[in-house]
């Protein structure tokens, strides 16, 4: 009889000890609870070099709406851009700085169609350093013209025209300005827009083509001339959200916070004009 007492009493303290857990379980994070549903889901976002200062502000305010929803931003130009996409990476939105690399990607069926659209537009700028410390002779230059008329004009920055949109457009813009034989042997190529202006910051290049939000962006280089927007093909911004997205409503979503006036505001002080 004490036998089975001692017995009875083992398995209704283990059956208590059970229930105690699942209690104090159930209180810290109940099977139903609205903190339980909260999933952080993460977006990336594959954009060119150029919108780097205005989209960070952007994603902060984002974040901050959206504590759910963490965007992670990948910046280079958008030929490298591109490639990663074409080569598999896990990308949500895809914004570039030229239709160009948009194209390539529709063409091979990566991109949602009816998410894509042109968001921004900019301008076309040449650069000189303002560091009156590194004898560049930059005060001489004034216009593309100058270029071609400068001895002592050694090194001229542009984005490689072969991945980088801003060198694409610089390079119809010399050709267009019938200077681009002439500088061929000059041209000091960067990676993308921002590698071009720290060309010039430096003192590294004479002179620069970049963007005139970059250029915005530097106290270090001054504008010497808006080049022409007849010599070169419209500078437009496309962005559209990637078919293999896991996450497309959200990056949906995202697309349409953008076009609203507050992400407007932020791009248009860094420099761009929107559409």
């Amino acid at each position: 009889m004490n036998r089975k007492k001692i017995i009875a009493s083992i398995v209704l303290a283990i059956f208590s000890l059970g229930m105690a857990i699942a209690i104090n379980q159930a209180q810290i994070a109940p099977p139903n609870s609205v903190a339980n549903k909260q999933v952080t889901q993460q977006l990336t976002i594959s954009a060119a070099a150029s919108l780097k200062d205005s989209l960070t502000e952007i994603t902060q305010l984002y974040n901050q709406a959206n504590a759910n929803i963490t965007i992670r931003n990948n910046f280079a130009s958008s030929g490298a851009l591109q490639q990663q996409i074409e080569n598999g990476a896990p990308v949500d939105v895809f914004f570039a700085a030229a239709a160009k690399q948009m194209n390539e990607l529709e063409k091979k069926n990566l991109i949602l169609l009816d998410t894509r659209r042109n968001l921004l537009s900019n301008r076309l700028v040449l650069i000189v350093p303002t560091n009156t410390g590194v004898p560049t002779n930059a005060e001489d230059v004034t216009s593309l013209d100058s270029l071609t008329k400068l001895d002592d004009i050694k090194r001229i920055a542009i984005g490689d025209p072969r991945s980088v949109p801003v060198g694409q457009y610089t390079e119809q813009a010399l050709k267009k300005s019938a200077v681009w034989e002439q500088v061929q042997s000059k041209l000091v190529l960067g990676n993308n827009v921002r590698q071009v202006l720290q060309f010039v910051e430096s003192g590294n290049a004479q002179a620069g083509v970049v963007y005139a939000t970059d250029a915005k962006t530097s106290n270090k280089v001054k504008i010497v001339q808006i080049i022409n927007a007849d010599l070169h093909e419209p500078i437009l911004y496309p962005i559209a959200v990637l078919q293999k997205s896991e996450n497309q409503a959200i990056a949906k979503a995202y697309v349409q916070f953008l076009t609203g006036t507050t992400a407007k505001l932020i791009f248009e002080k860094y420099g761009f004009s929107t559409l």
